[in-house]
């Protein structure tokens, strides 16, 4: 029911934004549609992660991916690259299952602290920036690589983290979502890959 009921007023505030001439009152409304689609994003992350269709195989879609089982190899690379990477499960609640050290880094969480845990219980959006769509975006992407068998790239995001103190900090990504699969084809991880470009984002909103 709760679901029903935000895709609904997710419709009700789209239509209202395209119909409605007051400006202030378009802000209340964008608002509210932020704050609906993320709700929605993390009520489906919890209830069915990824897999809100019949999961599909390689066999029928081939392995764009490119990816098989997650043997030593793939774990050693996994581990040994200086590039941030997370591995996600599919399923319910979209557990992290493992984190290399640059992303430890990149993002100011350590591994005890975060594998075998929901992925939006670590990554909240920044509660203070009432238009944050991080979850919602996020959320979207794994799912269209899921549903697509495809990597997903994401545009440039705004995805605050939190720092070793809980306060959070602005940071601006690129990521992108990649499928992997086992041996006999199944859907098996999703493979999140970023790299922080808030440097760059920030150089170019001083730059008169």
């Amino acid at each position: 029911m709760q679901r029903f009921i935000l895709q609904q007023n997710i419709t009700l505030y789209q239509h209202a934004l395209q119909t409605e001439p007051d400006t202030a009152v378009r802000h209340r409304i964008g608002d509210m549609l932020g704050s609906a689609q993320r709700e929605l994003a993390m009520l489906e992350a919890t209830l069915f992660g990824v897999q809100t269709k019949p999961p599909w195989t390689v066999a029928e879609h081939g392995n764009p991916a490119g990816n098989g089982s997650l043997d030593t190899q793939f774990r050693d690379q996994f581990t040994r690259s200086s590039s941030p990477y997370m591995l996600l499960s599919p399923g319910s609640g979209l557990q992290i299952v493992d984190i290399n050290d640059a992303y430890g880094r990149a993002t100011m969480i350590t591994r005890a602290a975060v594998v075998g845990r929901p992925l939006f219980e670590v990554f909240p959006d920044n509660p203070s920036e009432t238009r944050a769509d991080g979850v919602h975006n996020l959320y979207a992407s794994l799912r269209a690589a899921a549903e697509s068998g495809q990597p997903n790239a994401m545009p440039i995001q705004r995805y605050d983290v939190r720092d070793t103190a809980g306060k959070f900090v602005q940071r601006h990504w690129r990521p992108i979502n990649t499928p992997l699969f086992d041996q006999a084809g199944r859907l098996t991880y999703l493979l999140h890959h970023v790299e922080d470009v808030t440097a760059d984002i920030t150089r170019t909103q001083t730059t008169p």
